[in-house]
């Protein structure tokens, strides 16, 4: 299940470092990760600046989840756009949609890191759809809700998408300084008075 998952690297609540940026809510991951969500069947959004641990998290809560016997799919926006748009042009696209559709658990990672050409809008929207209400999905994304209508060029379809995404969801707010940058200037930091030694 875990190879099946597509997890970019083994991530759990266990790695996860919730003291470096104590602002997050701790307790509100946690009862997430315990995946009664996934039985409600609603949406979770994980928002927040880049290197607060959206993917971390996302990836962490998956994990959980398999971990209870439940099928993940993670996805970053843009590889799920690739596997649809080659889905379409091998004449698989129905059947490619109809398994995103029936995973019990689908995290889109990245989700507005780059702006929604048609068709791109199209399939996004039909795949939020179709799920709506019959699946959970988590999400991420570095834009808040309120922006994501503006990477959808046809704002019918984005609010149609939006609106169902941000029903019954549970938004979990990132807030703090990114991990990696903070990791970086140690780092080089430490690279520096190695050199003046």
């Amino acid at each position: 299940m875990l190879k099946k998952s597509g997890f970019k690297s083994n991530k759990t609540l266990e790695s996860f470092d919730f003291s470096f940026n104590p602002k997050i809510n701790e307790k509100l991951i946690r009862d997430i990760a315990a995946c009664r969500f996934i039985e409600e069947k609603v949406p979770v959004i994980f928002k927040g600046s880049c290197g607060t641990g959206k993917s971390h998290l996302a990836q962490a809560v998956g994990h959980c989840a398999i971990c209870q016997g439940i099928d993940v799919k993670f996805l970053t926006q843009s590889k799920l756009l690739r596997e649809l748009h080659a889905a379409k042009a091998a004449g698989n696209y129905n059947k490619l949609l109809k398994q995103l559709i029936k995973v019990p658990l689908l995290i889109i990672d990245d989700f507005g890191l780059k702006p929604l050409r048609s068709p791109d809008d199209e399939y996004i929207h039909e795949l939020i759809e179709e799920r709506y209400e019959q699946a959970a999905t988590l999400i991420t994304s570095n834009l808040d809700v309120d922006e994501w209508l503006q990477i959808f060029s046809n704002q019918l379809l984005g609010a149609a998408t939006v609106d169902r995404l941000r029903h019954a969801a549970y938004q979990v707010p990132l807030i703090g300084k990114s991990y990696r940058s903070t990791q970086a200037d140690k780092k080089q930091k430490e690279g520096l008075q190695q050199r003046e030694k």
